[in-house]
């Protein structure tokens, strides 16, 4: 019993820590500039913010991998990621 409880505290410990990755519906914002500060504070290297084609596109990275994050203006979703 005392194992399962260790293990319960330290998946809920550890729980703050997946919270920083990003998926589709993650929401970050429905201006450029707010979408720039939700990477950053989700530990992203931001390189491009700009609307383009109806989404607001960002391009960052993150542990040595690129990728593109594409957000619905009108939601603040993440609908598409890309990685590179």
């Amino acid at each position: 019993m005392r194992t399962l409880s260790l293990v319960a505290v330290m998946a809920l410990a550890a729980g703050p820590l997946f919270a920083l990755e990003m998926t589709t519906d993650t929401i970050l914002g429905t201006t450029e500039e707010a979408v720039r500060t939700s990477l950053k504070d989700l530990g992203y290297d931001v390189r491009k913010v700009e609307a383009e084609d109806g989404k607001i596109e960002a391009y960052v990275v993150k542990d040595k991998k690129m990728a593109e994050v594409y957000v619905d203006p009108a939601t603040g979703k993440v609908v598409k990621i890309e990685t590179k």
